[in-house]
């Protein structure tokens, strides 16, 4: 079963703990409102949410959300505690966010093969990471934490079995000052602290039915089609 265990010094504390300084709170503080909106936009269907410790999952009226926080190399915490596989049905999920869960670089691949397997087709999967190019990663340094540009996002994604070419990209926090978290699309944007890719499960082609083949009827008129046999004249003896 995979897990999120990785080799650290003793007394050492995994990465994710940034985000409960006020650097990383700041950014967590940016990206609220747009995890919300995602889930306004998707299908009423059960969802799922796994994000840091520190993070404040989205609002959870309905009570279709499975809420789950990352704690380092002790898996998910939250209504159920586990690790990887998710004890979830296969495609039994309208959407999917997953807000800096694997910012250490632990378990990329196994949890976005998870996510894409949870989801049901059409589903979305939001998925919040560090910004490598913005001047905010000087505020993460040395946390132990791993920053991945969108292009090895991609690849990661694709890896898992979703449709690449249907990736939204955006970018959400601060520059640097902390009280200045928003987001947006634009060039001046890509200098924001954080990244959010949302992407669709690819729906199955439905293999359409055979076409049904036609019969004509034997009434013994000719068609307009077909040439008019001639018979055999009999002449009288």
């Amino acid at each position: 079963m995979p897990s999120y265990a990785q080799p650290r010094q003793p007394g050492q504390r995994d990465g994710l703990h940034w985000f409960g300084t006020l650097a990383g709170q700041g950014l967590l503080a940016a990206e609220y409102s747009a995890g919300s909106q995602v889930l306004a936009a998707c299908p009423a269907l059960p969802w799922a949410w796994i994000g840091v410790a520190a993070a404040e999952p989205p609002p959870n009226d309905s009570r279709r959300g499975l809420l789950l926080h990352r704690r380092g190399d002790e898996g998910l915490w939250g209504a159920v505690r586990c690790s990887l596989p998710l004890p979830l049905a296969s495609e039994s999920l309208g959407a999917v966010l997953v807000q800096h869960a694997l910012d250490d670089g632990v378990a990329v691949d196994a949890m976005l093969g998870e996510c894409e397997r949870v989801l049901a087709p059409g589903g979305t999967l939001w998925l919040t990471a560090l910004n490598p190019w913005c001047p905010y990663r000087m505020r993460w340094a040395g946390a132990g934490l791993r920053a991945r540009h969108p292009g090895a996002w991609q690849r990661a994604l694709r890896r898992a079995g979703f449709a690449v070419d249907s990736v939204r990209l955006q970018w959400l926090g601060p520059r640097w000052r902390v009280e200045h978290g928003e987001g947006g699309i634009g060039a001046a944007d890509r200098l924001r602290a954080g990244i959010a890719l949302t992407v669709s499960k690819r729906v199955r082609a439905v293999i359409p039915p055979s076409p049904l083949r036609k019969l004509r009827w034997q009434t013994g008129h000719l068609r307009p089609s077909e040439p008019a046999r001639r018979e055999p004249a009999i002449m009288d003896p």
